[in-house]
């Protein structure tokens, strides 16, 4: 076995932002995977290590030297491989091909059965690693990938990266591993902190690497997360009671914008707290990284945390001029909120005229229209009285209103929140106002949804519109594009309408499409509205799945075309349910169905003469007719497992039938009336479940 060396790679580079930083490290990990198994250099471990100023991978226990391979494949029989004047056939070139060899380096001998083959003999010399990381570290430079950003050249090189490399450390143990990009050539240094660290700092093997980044004021960011944690802790001890609050998005960037971090506390003045907190903290999040802190009692403070990556011994400077940028910021939201305030709620609503919501649905004035008039037709449908309807609709001609004002044009993630404040200061009725700061809930799965009945009901309306519209004019969603997001408003629908009184959801359906066709759209109502059906079909199904409903359940459920969300899903689980309680019961009473069915004849009707009857037959007639009866009852009380209850009670008769029955007897009279049986039977289960999809294996 080759001697084994850890292999240490450092790209440096001015800072990188911590989008491509973070996407880069995922291919860094990648490219030097593929490029050693295609060089045939085994290796142990890898490590990614990654600042704003560089890109580093730590291989260990890497071959010094590619193994030396001796092989020999055996090809074709001689007959085969070659012509009766000796030429090679194409089977033999083919062969030879495989292996990288010409056809005259094939030896023919004779194997162990008696019969003479081909073979091709196969050595391959062992390669030394040094060279062959040389060619693999520039290329792998040169194979990463930023999307969304360009890349950028520097001095007089054709190269580039996403930003000017100004140093390579490249080391296989102690020894350099020479690696040219541009204008850089490696070398066994690195460079520390920018502002705490002193110039090169010289790396004597991959082993010490990282110790030597510490001492240059440079943490991994394991390490970097660790600290910023714990510092952040030590504030919130201070403040007993308080909470910084640290989104995942911002924190993970700002541990990709420093190499030594430390965590600082900021001020602002009071006078910004009479803003919207949402504002506040969006334009400290967003706009310069700082997260907000709040008391005890969950109201945001005049105090921010800052992590810093400066001398700590500067902290009064850092704070200080952090102070002035987010007053600056502050000043900005501030203003736009009290200008806003200015406006009426209906005059923000008539400016949404002059916004385009989708080139052939018109305006998002437009949709507000249809938005009202589906809202309407879900709060008529739940029977609330006029006062409650009319505290509904004008939600829903609210709800879209912030959507041209200022402080949402500068801050668009508080759309619909800024709207909820404007209604407050406005005088709406406080109901009304929470509808509409919540309506864009749930904004994902497993998202909360709006807190009271209005908000759901316009955010029920909202999506739906959303949905329908797409799907009338033929622009659903597909495998790889979904721009308006109508996957994840189809969800929203579905979680809202498990919270709400049962509803009728193809009769919302086709409310959204007559408001669209009331607005002059052209479309097919019916092949429209079957589309959409279907489109809703499959996420019930697929919610299901994910909610741990067995396969053959959800089929035997969607094939009712139910598309109905609680009791759709109430069904799957209530089946599921019967199945594990009374497993042979309903995998015989499956099998039966699916017999049954196939025997059946639904031209002949379902009238049956009792009076030829034999006693099997009798027994099922009697047990088909208890059936209809407490299976229609189970179904108009929605009580779906009694009905699967009352179906199960079908087992012992139409077992019983078919062992002593021949149902395609000769007498035409006695079959015919024997398929009518059968069609009866049938139909108790046509609006409960297709059973017989439990009787077929997966």
């Amino acid at each position: 076995m080759a001697q084994m060396q850890n292999f240490l790679f450092e790209i440096g580079t001015e800072e990188m932002p911590s989008a491509p930083l973070i996407n880069a490290a995922t291919q860094l990990s990648k490219l030097m995977t593929q490029g050693l198994n295609e060089a045939g250099l085994s290796y142990g471990d890898i490590r990614i290590i990654t600042s704003p100023r560089r890109l580093a991978i730590v291989v260990h226990n890497l071959a010094m030297a590619t193994e030396e391979i001796h092989d020999i494949k055996r090809g074709p029989a001689s007959t085969v491989a070659f012509d009766a004047d000796g030429n090679p056939t194409k089977a033999a070139a083919g062969f030879a091909r495989k292996f990288g060899i010409a056809v005259d380096q094939l030896v023919r001998r004779v194997d162990t059965d008696g019969r003479e083959y081909v073979f091709a003999e196969i050595n391959i010399a062992s390669r030394p690693a040094l060279p062959i990381l040389t060619e693999l570290c520039h290329d792998l430079i040169g194979n990463i990938e930023w999307p969304n950003y360009r890349s950028q050249r520097w001095g007089c090189v054709h190269e580039s990266f996403v930003r000017p490399i100004r140093w390579i450390c490249a080391l296989l143990g102690s020894e350099i591993v020479p690696v040219t990009y541009g204008d850089v050539t490696s070398s066994n240094t690195t460079r520390g902190h920018r502002v705490l660290s002193d110039g090169c700092y010289t790396v004597t093997s991959p082993d010490v690497y990282e110790t030597v980044l510490e001492e240059a004021h440079v943490l991994s960011a394991e390490a970097r997360i660790k600290v910023i944690r714990e510092q952040i802790a030590q504030v919130e001890a201070a403040r007993p009671g308080s909470h910084v609050d640290t989104p995942k998005r911002t924190f993970d960037e700002v541990v990709n914008l420093c190499e030594w971090p430390t965590v600082m506390v900021g001020t602002f003045d009071e006078e910004f707290l009479a803003v919207p907190h949402e504002i506040i903290c969006e334009s400290m999040l967003s706009n310069q990284r700082y997260f907000p802190i709040y008391d005890a009692q969950g109201k945001l403070t005049r105090e921010f945390v800052i992590v810093s990556n400066g001398d700590p011994a500067c902290e009064a400077t850092i704070v200080n001029g952090n102070e002035r940028v987010v007053r600056a910021r502050l000043d900005d939201a501030k203003f736009f909120y009290e200008e806003d305030l200015k406006v009426s709620m209906d005059n923000f609503v008539q400016r949404l005229d002059r916004v385009v919501f989708q080139e052939k649905l018109g305006t998002v004035l437009q949709k507000v229209q249809r938005i009202e008039a589906i809202a309407r037709g879900a709060a008529q449908a739940i029977k609330l009285d006029e006062t409650q309807i009319t505290d509904v609709v004008r939600a829903a001609h609210l709800a879209k209103a912030d959507l041209v004002s200022q402080a949402v044009i500068e801050f668009t993630s508080q759309q619909g929140v800024m709207g909820g404040y404007y209604a407050t200061a406005a005088g709406e009725n406080p109901k009304v106002a929470v509808a509409v700061a919540q309506h864009y809930r749930p904004r994902f799965a497993g998202d909360v949804l709006p807190e009271n009945l209005y908000g759901k009901l316009v955010a029920l309306a909202d999506k739906l519109d959303t949905v329908a519209a797409l799907f009338a004019i033929n622009e659903p969603p597909t495998g790889s594009s979904d721009p308006f997001a109508v996957r994840r408003a189809a969800i929203g629908i579905i979680a809202i309408l498990r919270e709400l009184p049962a509803m009728d959801l193809r009769a919302l359906i086709t409310c959204a499409l007559d408001a669209l066709a009331n607005q002059g759209l052209s479309f097919d109502v019916d092949r429209v509205a079957t589309d959409i059906g279907n489109f809703f079909a499959g996420r019930l199904a697929t919610i299901a799945r994910d909610e741990g409903a067995k396969a053959d359940t959800i089929e035997a459920v969607s094939a009712v075309q139910i598309i109905d969300p609680q009791e759709f899903l109430s069904r799957v689980a209530a089946l599921d349910q019967a199945r594990a309680t009374q497993p042979e019961i309903f995998q015989a009473l499956a099998g039966a169905f699916a017999r049954a069915s196939h025997l059946a004849d639904a031209s002949l009707g379902n009238e049956v003469d009792a009076s030829i009857l034999n006693e099997p037959e009798q027994q099922l007639l009697h047990s088909v007719v208890s059936g209809e009866k407490n299976v229609g009852e189970a179904m108009e009380s929605g009580d779906f497992a009694a009905a699967l209850r009352a179906l199960a009670q079908l087992k012992e008769p139409i077992d019983r039938f078919f062992d002593e029955v021949m149902v395609m007897d000769k007498d035409d009279t006695v079959r015919c009336n024997r398929l009518r049986l059968l069609n009866r039977f049938c139909s108790i289960f046509a609006d409960v479940a297709n059973i017989g999809a439990l009787a077929r294996k997966n």
